[in-house]
């Protein structure tokens, strides 16, 4: 049983135990900045510096099996050229794999209990903005909460405001200055949203739908972090565009807007 499925559990002392879990298992007893990286993002680990070890998540507690393809289920400390350590989360558990708005949010507490002041939270998502084309890497400049649940619990009231911190932003339009920005969408998946569910989000502000990262983030600002969201789009979202949606089109997308995608990212971190 995973600990954080007892609801008697305290989910911070579970991710400081897992933070010591990591230490011990990389060496690394401090971790600088984390990334959460999405369908498409995964071998931006390969450029951000020298691997340092690498741990199956499932060894650290509360870590869950990823249940999508394209997730390594890795934990890897990386040392930047700064000489900075990036602990990169290869195993990003879904809202909509049933395990319960803890597990979704372990990773990013584990990395704030691990010394963490930044959080990169990456994802392959739709586009609603009919100029962008698969492929293209667009800024989270908010998100809209979609999923009718937080990873809050009891009275806790947390500020949201610039959760996408503005100032990250403006650090990775400085890399990339063609960088578009856009309102994220998190719906509940794991099916894909219905056409009038897109101009929904649309008439309501969003330009993104997807299945993750608003949690997450809603987590890091919990925990003092600075979060920087970027999403690739994968695909024009349903009745954007007339093509039926897939999986397999969000990971050929991802494959084959890789080089660009992880050249950029590892750029952005080399600046953060």
């Amino acid at each position: 049983m995973n600990p954080l499925d007892d609801p008697a559990a305290d989910p911070f002392e579970i991710a400081r135990l897992a933070a010591e879990q990591l230490a011990a298992a990389t060496g690394i007893e401090r971790h600088d900045i984390a990334l959460t990286l999405g369908s498409g993002w995964g071998a931006a680990a390969e450029l951000l510096g020298e691997t340092v070890a690498q741990v199956p998540a499932t060894e650290i507690v509360g870590f869950s099996t990823s249940g999508v393809a394209g997730h390594s289920g890795t934990l890897r400390s990386i040392r930047l050229a700064s000489g900075k350590h990036a602990l990169v989360i290869g195993a990003r558990t879904h809202y909509y794999e049933g395990h319960g708005v803890r597990r979704v949010v372990h990773s990013v507490r584990t990395a704030a209990a691990a010394g963490a002041k930044v959080m990169v939270l990456t994802n392959g998502a739709g586009g609603i903005k009919d100029h962008w084309t698969p492929g293209t890497p667009v800024l989270i400049s908010d998100h809209i909460n979609l999923t009718a649940d937080s990873p809050l619990e009891g009275a806790t009231f947390v500020d949201l405001t610039d959760l996408y911190s503005s100032r990250l932003r403006a650090i990775a339009r400085e890399v990339d200055a063609s960088l578009d920005e856009g309102v994220y969408c998190q719906f509940r998946g794991p099916h894909y949203e219905t056409p009038a569910e897109v101009q929904m989000a649309k008439t309501i502000g969003g330009h993104i739908v997807g299945m993750s990262t608003a949690l997450e983030a809603i987590a890091a600002r919990e925990a003092g972090m600075e979060v920087l969201g970027m999403s690739l789009i994968t695909n024009l979202a349903a009745g954007i565009s007339a093509e039926a949606l897939s999986h397999a089109e969000v990971l050929q997308s991802g494959k084959d807007a890789e080089p660009v995608i992880t050249q950029l990212l590892a750029r952005i971190v080399e600046q953060l």
